[in-house]
């Protein structure tokens, strides 16, 4: 797995942007890691110990996802890790789309994570710069 290439064969992605959307979502992660009312209270979950303990471990999923993007060398490594970090933000969406209480909760949480996927993908799929 090479990611995507041009017309002439070169690799197309921007793997600049691929490690800022990385080091934003390890950070956020951490955070959530570390705090998990940063995610809790917007997605409308409870705030108790079993809400804090489902939290932590997507909070160092994120962060190791978004690692992996900040330090995989250009080329298969760096694509993997952008199809991870997609994977997880799809499968966001899918789950927090379905299961959070109140519409506007649920499309919320189903427009950040498309967001974010679509950021992801925008950049692996971008022509190279330079």
């Amino acid at each position: 797995m090479t990611g995507p290439a041009d017309q002439e064969g070169r690799t197309r992605m921007d793997s600049t942007a691929l490690r800022v959307i990385g080091a934003v979502t390890a950070v956020y992660g951490v955070a959530v890691a570390v705090r998990p009312r940063l995610l809790a209270r917007p997605s409308g979950l409870g705030q108790d110990a079993r809400v804090d303990a489902a939290l932590r471990p997507v909070g160092l999923r994120d962060a190791v996802s978004g690692a992996a993007l900040v330090v995989a060398p250009e080329g298969p490594a760096l694509t993997t890790a952008a199809l991870v970090r997609i994977g997880a933000d799809l499968g966001d969406a899918v789950v927090l789309g379905r299961t959070l209480d109140g519409v506007w909760r649920r499309r919320g949480a189903v427009a950040v994570s498309l967001a974010w996927g679509a950021l992801s993908i925008g950049a692996l799929l971008a022509p190279r710069r330079g």
